[in-house]
């Protein structure tokens, strides 16, 4: 494939970022948990989305615990925001596209007063620990599978059934992924990925709609091999290898055991930057939506894991569920002693 001007600004727009982040940028970690621990009640089909409408102020306060933890990357809360689900609960369609400008409004407000701390602070690091560094920060607008919206569970499967689509699921997709794409993220963060061809659809869109700003896949496996619908990782990692608005590939909400074998088979396919923010590595079970206690690892064994991440090839680390600031916290500094 010949590269295009688009395909040079947007691996040059990565390289940078990289470059300033001295070779290794860091992700936030966990958003719903978080936003449980200060108190919202996620308890609907609209999941961590449902602050937006209700409790905003949480979000913006998990956004600025991350970034005093120290993360280079804040993820919106627009992973199960869908013009979709916002009408099912009643608002119109405006309101729907507001809601998800605003995920990413929120984001750019805490960068913001983050910097504004970081202007008035004295010290890189408060004596309760606190990251008041002052470093380019970027926002990533989430944007959740279709299996996301159903909420049930389907994307830990990507079983969406045979009437789902390439076309369809482009159309589910379409006018979410150009609101978002214009309204102010600096990139957007397509994550766990269920099956290829939900990733053909996001490459496809992205042509389709000429969306210019940068864009990141990251799948998520249970075995180490495949996608979790059990297609081929390599094929799906190659369908955005192939897009030209891809500035990185990788691996979300997947356990910390499988990520050293998937960094290897991505590097195979792939000369862009690896992502990667796997989950703690606890079990979810989708029935009682619920998080399994005792099956994930501690911070402590997570962020052993990352040194050997970023040596195998990854450049850009984070957390996905049940991570906390804590999480990113340890990252940050075991990344600092390089």
């Amino acid at each position: 494939m010949v590269e295009t001007t688009s395909d040079a600004l947007s691996s040059a727009f990565m390289t940078d970022f990289l470059r300033k982040a001295s070779g290794t940028a860091i992700i936030d970690g966990g958003l719903a948990t978080e936003l449980e621990r200060h108190g919202a009640d996620l308890n609907d089909p609209l999941w961590s989305a449902k602050c937006l409408l209700t409790s905003p102020h949480l979000i913006h306060t998990v956004h600025m615990d991350y970034l005093e933890a120290g993360a280079d990357i804040i993820i919106t809360a627009s992973y199960q925001a869908t013009i979709q689900g916002f009408e099912s609960k009643g608002l119109s369609r405006d309101e729907s596209e507001s809601l998800l400008r605003k995920s990413v409004e929120i984001a750019c407000s805490a960068r913001e007063n983050y910097y504004d701390r970081c202007n008035t602070s004295i010290s890189d690091e408060t004596p309760d620990g606190k990251i008041l560094k002052k470093r380019q920060i970027l926002i990533a607008a989430s944007v959740g599978s279709y299996g996301a919206y159903l909420a049930d569970g389907s994307e830990y499967s990507g079983n969406y059934g045979d009437n789902v689509t390439l076309e369809a699921l482009k159309e589910f997709h379409r006018r979410r992924v150009k609101v978002i794409a214009e309204s102010g993220a600096d990139l957007i963060a397509f994550e766990t990925i269920p099956n290829k061809l939900e990733a053909k659809a996001y490459a496809e869109l992205l042509e389709e709609e000429n969306i210019s700003i940068p864009a990141w896949f990251a799948f998520n496996s249970k075995d180490g091999i495949h996608v979790v619908s059990g297609d081929s990782y390599s094929e799906c990692v190659s369908i955005a290898e192939s897009c030209r608005n891809t500035v990185a590939v990788g691996i979300n909400c997947t356990p910390p055991r499988f990520i050293h074998d998937l960094i290897t088979s991505i590097k195979k396919v792939t000369t862009k930057p690896i992502v990667i923010y796997p989950n703690s590595g606890e079990s979810y079970d989708a029935d009682l939506k619920e998080w399994v206690q005792n099956t994930g690892v501690s911070d402590d064994d997570f962020v052993s894991y990352v040194n050997k991440w970023c040596e195998a090839g990854a450049s850009l680390v984070g957390g996905c569920c049940r991570t906390t600031p804590n999480t990113i916290r340890a990252i940050y500094r075991t990344r600092s002693k390089r």
